[in-house]
């Protein structure tokens, strides 16, 4: 009978032709006549072709699986940390089915993926964009106080970009923006160790002791982690207990119901080697200096250690990238500064000299 399994008369079906019993059918043996012609040798080989060529299919399959909340951001419906929030409150479905759990996988090409019910498209293009970043500006994509963001200087765009680093509010200069989540988590890695290099306008003149003393490395004090304080409501956390705080964060009541966020202080660190020279001479001279590593307010807290007050900080290169457009102004990247900048985010940097 067409499309069932059959076997050679007189002997048992083989193991291999059990397993692929579904892949015998009319398309690959016409009639069960046909089979009599066969050896039991030659329908154990016909079964394990079929199984292996279906169990390559299958890990195919696994290999194109990504996770869900990449795929969301990908498509630019949400940050990775947003996408995890979605799903986890049960906004995603795939092929129909809720999906509430962290981890899951999906496949772009071939499931069908929703975010309230609205149907994903793929991934956007990547772009990448150059912005000189003015005075006044918050670099995140929200913000509780309620001050102007980077993202107020992005209008026009077409796609959903996000700021590469920080430079904080009273600071000015090149931010990289980008869609492109896995560039942005090289770049952002402690061991890509990309220079940045700022033109720093310092209250004073340090003497060339504590200059030198910040090149080869200073131990800042513990100080708070980017953020700060911030009032929030309460909000239920997927994988944390009642009134349990996450990692690095201490909850404290306040009065209407809401709670302060405090998060606890870092470590005293000793910074990484920098490089410094002198650009103008002045009562209150201008250094640049090129850092390596990221911390929060890190030129700022260098210079204070040494007994000077910073008064201005402007970032003009960002590794292969220099700032060349006009404050508040963006430009996009040349496809060869995408590729250089690629290529410096996976370089590995001597820590001593660079």
């Amino acid at each position: 009978m067409l499309g069932t399994p059959v076997k050679a008369r007189g002997s048992p079906p083989s193991p291999a032709l059990r397993m692929t019993a579904g892949y015998v059918n009319s398309e690959t043996i016409c009639c069960a006549s046909t089979v009599d012609r066969f050896l039991p040798s030659t329908i154990d080989a016909l079964g394990t072709f079929f199984w292996t060529r279906a169990r390559k299919t299958h890990l195919m399959n696994c290999m194109a699986a990504e996770r869900l909340q990449k795929i969301i951001a990908a498509a630019g419906i949400a940050s990775r940390r947003h996408a995890e929030e979605l799903i986890t409150s049960g906004r995603v479905s795939v092929n129909g089915a809720i999906v509430s759990e962290l981890g899951s996988k999906a496949d772009p090409e071939h499931d069908h993926i929703r975010v309230d019910g609205k149907l994903l498209h793929g991934p956007e293009r990547p772009v990448y964009l150059v912005l000189n970043k003015p005075k006044g500006y918050v670099t995140t994509v929200t913000d509780p106080e309620g001050r102007p963001t980077v993202m107020n200087l992005m209008r026009g765009v077409g796609a959903r970009v996000y700021p590469v680093g920080r430079l904080d509010y009273l600071s000015e200069g090149l931010l990289l923006m980008t869609n492109d989540g896995a560039l942005v988590e090289r770049l952002m890695h402690a061991s890509s160790h990309v220079p940045k290099t700022y033109w720093v306008k310092v209250s004073g003149t340090p003497p060339e002791e504590a200059i030198e003393k910040l090149r080869r490395g200073i131990v800042l004090p513990p100080g708070p982690r980017r953020g700060g304080e911030k009032k929030t409501q309460p909000v239920s956390r997927p994988r944390l207990r009642l009134g349990q705080a996450p990692p690095g964060e201490t909850r404290v009541a306040q009065p209407g119901g809401a709670t302060r966020v405090r998060q606890r202080r870092e470590k005293a660190e000793k910074t990484a080697p920098a490089r410094i020279r002198l650009l103008r001479e002045a009562a209150n001279p201008w250094y640049e200096v090129t850092l390596i590593e990221g911390r929060n307010r890190q030129i700022r807290r260098m210079f204070e250690q040494v007994g000077h007050h910073v008064e201005k900080i402007k970032r003009v290169r960002y590794g292969p990238l220099e700032l060349d457009v006009e404050t508040g102004k963006f430009r996009p990247l040349t496809p060869a500064e995408v590729r250089r900048l690629k290529a410096a985010a996976g370089k590995k940097f001597r820590v001593s000299g660079f």
